[in-house]
């Protein structure tokens, strides 16, 4: 009877009586997969311009999904996901990873996605941020993020459509700027704009925070930024009053 293999790691779980004289190997690949899983570390770009699937091929010590920690490069070209399988050889699939983005997006608004395989909810991902998440098969769900910083100049940029955990430093001095909020919030949702201008700023050029059919304030109306050394987070509450001033600097 022929190996079979687990689900989360593909280990190689030999049958009893077979393989003879090569469990050493075996042995050895499966405890090497087993350290990937506990302290691995891998980069995975990013910058093709197509999504990533992340690979658990079956007793393979070299597979990039089997580490616990993936550093995403690259600079993208397109909106990608990374793609966690969702099965293996051994059945469903659960993982955690411990994701650091250091992907360019300075003059797009491509967006960087971790989902399941087959998922239509992907877990954004905010330029700078280190994630931990976690996939059961069925969707990829966010454990806990360390916020990153995305710059927004705009001399090259003077639209961009923030996602959940965006911390935006904008630059006013070439133009004004149109920010919008993620289309489909959820509760406690967050979006921190601030202004990084160098000279001028938002009471030279302003930010317009475009509600994106949620309300801004309890008001069905667009939000402005026209004070210098503005910093104001927007968090989602509710339906009813929507977008929320969390903190404010006037």
């Amino acid at each position: 009877m022929a190996s079979n293999y687990s689900s989360d790691l593909t280990l190689e779980l030999i049958t009893t009586g077979e393989k003879a004289g090569l469990w050493g190997t075996i042995t050895n690949t499966n405890l090497q997969i087993l350290q990937q899983a506990a302290s691995g570390y891998v980069e995975v770009a990013m910058g093709g311009g197509s999504d990533v699937t992340l690979s658990l091929a079956d007793g393979s010590n070299t597979a990039n999904g089997k580490n616990i920690y993936l550093k995403l490069t690259g600079t993208l070209t397109a909106s990608v996901n990374l793609i966690i399988p969702a099965t293996s050889t051994g059945g469903t699939v659960n993982r955690v990873y411990i994701i650091e983005d250091t992907t360019s997006r300075t003059t797009t608004n491509y967006t960087l996605n971790v989902k399941t395989d087959g998922s239509s909810n992907p877990v954004p991902i905010p330029e700078g941020a280190n994630l931990i998440v976690r996939s059961d098969g069925t969707d990829t769900a966010l454990a806990l993020i360390q916020k990153g910083i995305k710059n927004v100049t705009s001399s090259s940029v003077t639209a961009y459509t923030a996602i959940n955990g965006d911390q935006i430093v904008v630059d006013t001095q070439a133009n004004t700027v149109v920010i919008t909020l993620p289309a489909t919030p959820t509760v406690t949702d967050e979006v921190t704009i601030m202004d990084g201008s160098a000279a001028g700023g938002f009471a030279t050029n302003a930010v317009t925070v475009a509600r994106n059919g949620s309300n801004i304030n309890g008001a069905a109306s667009d939000y402005t930024l026209n004070v210098n050394n503005q910093c104001v987070t927007f968090i989602y509450a509710n339906a009813s009053k929507g977008w929320l001033l969390k903190s404010t600097n006037q």
